[in-house]
């Protein structure tokens, strides 16, 4: 009777490991729900070219901008979990949970997490004219100022924002939040004093710390990383613990067959361990950090406490 129900038992799962084996036996379409050009997308076309050269298939990006990525979120959350449409996304995905009253899809049911792509911290910036050379001087700077200190970010709930809400509650500080229609703008207001401070991710703002218009103070990352070796975290500056950076992620409908979930998942990571990708991600100032999907599912959770968190002590809210 064991020998049967053992037998029973791997010939219900056969299909299942066939399908996997032969995927993708056509086209895959990864969909970005931003504009062309941003780094979304410049991710999703590294990785793209990578995984078309391994099946033998095409991998087709498609940008389906909207709404803070929700529109094309939405669109392969209700799309056939097949393993042909799939999702890749930034952190904005572990934050609209929390930003938006109301969503057409469910973050954490109607997905399921493939793939854990690339990190980007952001650097904490500030004027030259501010009076501080370490996040210790800063934060001591802060606490003088009757009404504390301005920061940028490239928008309401994004990422830059909420590392800002974060830096303020970790280290008990007075910080009041500039909205921008984009990073550019703010950035150029910081260069031009109209701002003192902001976070910002590392390829615009790296190449003007030499100019002497701007300090960089610190990396928003738990580690240091290769793109500037030499800036110190803002976790061993005197907030122990501080981590708060853009990711990336790659995402299937929910009830895609788990035996195609880990096929990504493996073909994926052995995409991003390849030294041309990391070369490139390294000119992006990104770094890789490869997961199990099962890793990933737990990392998704844990963002959306932290910046569900920040939210709430920041008040953010988009009502679409």
């Amino acid at each position: 009777m064991k020998r049967l129900l053992a037998a029973l038992f791997a010939l219900s799962f056969a299909p299942c490991l066939a399908l996997a084996q032969a995927y993708p036996t056509k086209s895959v379409r990864i969909v970005v729900p931003f504009p062309a050009g941003g780094g979304t997308d410049v991710v999703a076309r590294i990785l793209s070219q990578k995984l078309a050269e391994t099946w033998g298939q095409q991998a087709i990006v498609e940008n389906k901008a909207g709404a803070s990525g929700t529109v094309g979120s939405d669109m392969v959350a209700k799309s056939a979990p097949d393993g042909y449409t799939l999702l890749l996304q930034g952190t904005q995905h572990s934050i609209n949970l929390s930003l938006y009253k109301k969503l057409p899809y469910d973050t954490l049911k109607d997905f399921v997490p493939v793939a854990h792509l690339a990190i980007a911290p952001f650097l904490l910036i500030v004027n030259a004219s501010v009076p501080a050379n370490s996040v210790t001087e800063l934060i001591a700077y802060i606490k003088t100022q009757p009404n504390g200190l301005d920061y940028g970010s490239s928008g309401p709930g994004g990422g830059a924002h909420l590392a800002g809400e974060i830096f303020k509650t970790t280290a008990g500080v007075q910080l009041r939040h500039i909205p921008y229609k984009g990073g550019s703008p703010a950035l150029t207001d910081l260069l031009g004093g109209q701002i003192p401070m902001l976070f910002d991710p590392i390829p615009t703002s790296i190449k003007h710390a030499n100019g002497g218009r701007i300090k960089v103070l610190a990396i928003s990352s738990a580690a240091r990383v290769a793109a500037a070796p030499n800036v110190p975290t803002v976790s061993e500056s005197g907030l122990p613990g501080f981590d708060v950076v853009s990711w990336f992620g790659l995402y299937a409908p929910a009830a895609t067959p788990t035996a195609i979930v880990n096929k990504l998942n493996a073909d994926v990571n052995r995409a991003l361990a390849l030294p041309d990708v990391q070369d490139k991600f390294k000119e992006m100032g990104f770094s890789t950090k490869l997961m199990t999907a099962t890793e990933f599912d737990t990392h998704l959770r844990a963002e959306v406490v932290k910046f569900a968190k920040a939210i709430q002590d920041s008040g953010a809210k988009i009502d679409e």
